[in-house]
């Protein structure tokens, strides 16, 4: 699959032929300036909570691309009072088939309200079931016990984990959580877009070395191509 990292949490993932854009957070991203967000692709937007700094720019993207938004059943109506209709409200537990594939939704342990205020449902996580493979983005969230049911729940290609620290998992908690998901494959998110979450990459690259596990980096605007 060929993924792009836009910074932050927000990520485009191509699968069979549709771009999936997770939690779109650039235009004020000061480490995102190259990115111009008025030629990001999507066909569906992933939210997973509704912080701002995971659904800024959901809203301007959805409608210049007429993108289904898939998210909790809060953000939808918050979004279709905004005049964004073509959204699919989802909650956790839940599972929906798509043209590209099936979206899992699983729990995260965090919080969520919306920019304005307004309770934004439970935050969530997302596993991404398809003919090309498997993947699980974890959205914001702890570590928690939970995470075991998804590796026994299905095989995870790769998955993206935050390791930023203090709003979520560390890099220390994300080796942890990619035992329990059974995946040796980890792309980091939520790292140094703030100050409470600047991190040593080469420290955490080397924990997750020392662990037999792969941490991926991205370069912001930067394409790869991640195999099973």
């Amino acid at each position: 699959m060929n993924i792009t990292y836009f910074g932050h949490s927000c990520f485009g993932v191509e699968v069979n032929g549709k771009h999936l854009l997770f939690d779109p957070f650039i235009s004020q991203n000061e480490l995102a300036k190259s990115i111009d967000v008025n030629s990001v692709k999507a066909d569906y937007i992933l939210i997973s909570h509704g912080h701002e700094d995971h659904i800024l720019d959901a809203e301007k993207i959805a409608k210049r691309t007429g993108a289904q938004v898939i998210c909790t059943f809060e953000i939808h109506s918050w979004l279709n009072n905004k005049g964004v209709e073509n959204t699919h409200p989802m909650n956790i537990g839940g599972k929906w088939g798509f043209d590209f594939g099936f979206v899992k939704c699983v729990a995260a342990s965090h919080s969520s309200s919306l920019p304005d205020g307004t309770y934004g449902g439970n935050p969530m996580g997302f596993i991404i079931e398809s003919s090309k493979g498997n993947f699980y983005y974890a959205g914001d969230t702890a570590l928690t016990y939970d995470m075991k049911l998804i590796g026994d729940y299905r095989s995870i290609d790769f998955a993206f984990l935050p390791i930023g620290d203090n709003f979520t998992m560390s890099a220390d908690n994300a080796i942890i959580a990619a035992e329990f998901v059974k995946c040796n494959k980890i792309i980091g998110m939520h790292y140094d877009t703030f100050g409470y979450i600047k991190i040593n990459k080469e420290e955490a690259i080397r924990k997750f070395e020392n662990s037999g596990k792969e941490l991926i980096l991205f370069g912001i605007g930067e394409t790869k191509s991640v195999e099973n």
